[in-house]
């Protein structure tokens, strides 16, 4: 079971349901794996479509470990991801949208 309030989101690999989140450890290491110095520039590339498939893997591997994962992004070379590669590409833009994301309360602030 995942709680989007705190920005998990689910993925399946080789057939075991992962919770996939983005701790603030983790988006520090994604900086460091895209080389990038703000994570801002990886979510204007998700936003207009143009990310690439080095990003959605460095984001499953973030989103694996903050959710306590301890492999390798080697570790996801050959396996079986459910949904394929456009179900990645999904988990990784939610797991953009939820980390930076103000949840919506209703009937209160936001």
């Amino acid at each position: 079971m995942t709680n989007p309030w705190t920005g998990e989101v689910v993925l399946t690999i080789d057939g075991q349901p992962h919770v996939l989140k983005l701790t603030l450890g983790a988006l520090a290491e994604l900086e460091d794996s895209l080389d990038e110095d703000t994570i801002v520039s990886l979510v204007e590339r998700f936003e207009g479509g143009a990310f690439s498939t080095r990003d959605v893997l460095a984001l499953i591997v973030a989103g694996l470990r903050g959710g306590g994962w301890q492999g390798q992004a080697s570790d996801l070379l050959s396996a079986e991801i459910a949904g394929g590669p456009v179900e990645a590409a999904k988990v990784a833009g939610q797991l953009l949208a939820r980390a930076f994301a103000m949840p919506n309360v209703p009937g209160g602030a936001a």
